[in-house]
């Protein structure tokens, strides 16, 4: 049985109609940027988040981006960040001349270590970014005490936890911005690249609006330094077709990690959950020592999977006029060689994730590799 890492294909036949629907409406309407379906996207929007305002941009890069534009960040300042996250984080900070200072993840939930965070700030830091990796959120208690003490600004990255929930709240509304991306395969998904800014502010959010679009208060009036970054009708359209579904996928999505986890336990470190927070598993991430021997033996069984992410930020070419070197974020360098991402989507059937638990399960039966889980991984289980 082939089992493929993600299905656009089958997700689009399963919401059809009201797909269809929605981007027939905006061709017919012949208004194709800044229109009503991007209002009605951020109005729809804001009520699913329950807290504050949105505003729709044209992807999550520029999502962070414009929130740190938001701040005033500019060459010169720092921005607090993980290196265990996608380089588009990364890159939103360089396009605002700041320089990335990179924080170790915790070994068991992947997402920044607190713990290390206070000691990485200097007279030039403006912003933590917390990246809400996999679906889990960051300890936002932590992060925002540390900020208060510090007069800094926090930026949600919620490209990944879009559901997610924290002592109740979304992600996404718990710092001073959130910032979402709606890259296809992401919990909720466009259909090409979208991203939005939350925030609590409306003074935030009118800046927002401003600098998605040149900087303009009103056309051909540019009262700040701004770029293009707006989102497009029919994009807009597409998302708020599917924003009613959000939580039902989600929901399958825990499903689908309940049954892994069932099936995986002792063989391979599966992943850890934060009491204080829902986890929406845009990605299901195990750790493994022969995760490349793992990858291959399942690809020939036909199970696709990923690796999110194989060379952390630090030690990326692009970024070594920081200064980072190999052993500087021992605990991300460590994952980066060993986690394996199996297939995660909602329409995933039993069946197929029972093939990907069994190809696992006949790996660890193979001479060459071991099933146990030392007894430091099986306490990081149950974080």
């Amino acid at each position: 049985m082939k089992v493929p890492f993600g299905d656009l294909k089958t997700h689009y036949q399963a919401y059809k109609v009201p797909i269809d629907k929605a981007v027939a409406r905006v061709l017919e309407s012949g208004h194709f940027i800044l229109g009503p379906e991007l209002e009605r996207f951020e109005k729809d929007f804001e009520e699913y988040l329950g807290s504050g305002y949105v505003a729709g941009c044209a992807s999550g890069t520029e999502a962070i981006y414009l929130a740190l534009a938001a701040c005033d960040v500019g060459p010169g300042d720092e921005v607090i960040v993980v290196a265990h996250t996608a380089v588009p984080t990364i890159s939103a900070i360089s396009m605002t001349g700041a320089k990335p200072v990179f924080v170790d993840v915790d070994s068991a939930s992947y997402v920044m270590d607190v713990t290390e965070l206070e000691s990485k700030i200097t007279e030039n830091t403006k912003v933590i970014i917390p990246v809400h990796l996999y679906g889990q959120i960051v300890d936002m208690d932590a992060i925002l005490k540390i900020a208060a003490a510090h007069k800094l600004k926090v930026i949600e990255d919620v490209a990944q936890a879009t559901g997610a929930t924290y002592r109740g709240a979304k992600a996404g509304t718990i710092g001073d911005f959130g910032a979402f991306s709606f890259y296809p395969s992401k919990n909720l998904g466009a259909f090409g690249d979208g991203g939005a800014v939350s925030t609590r502010s409306r003074e935030n959010f009118d800046r927002l609006v401003m600098l998605r679009n040149y900087g303009q208060s009103k056309r051909y009036h540019h009262d700040v330094v701004g770029i293009n970054s707006r989102m497009d009708e029919i994009q807009a359209a597409i998302l708020s077709a599917q924003i009613p579904f959000v939580d039902e996928w989600n929901q399958r999505r825990c499903e689908i990690a309940k049954r892994y986890t069932q099936g995986l336990k002792n063989i391979v470190l599966t992943p850890a959950e934060n009491t204080a927070s829902t986890h929406v598993y845009h990605l299901y991430v195990i750790q493994t020592p022969h995760r490349d021997d793992l990858q291959n033996y399942l690809l020939d069984r036909g199970i696709q999977t990923l690796i999110h992410y194989p060379i952390p930020a630090h030690l990326q070419k692009a970024y070594s006029y920081l200064g980072y070197k190999p052993g500087h974020l021992p605990v991300t360098e460590r994952l980066a060689k060993r986690i394996l991402s199996l297939p995660m989507f909602p329409q995933l059937t039993d069946e197929q994730i029972d093939e990907v638990i069994k190809g696992i399960r006949d790996f660890s039966a193979e001479p060459s590799t071991t099933s146990n889980v030392s007894k430091f991984e099986k306490a990081s289980q149950t974080r």
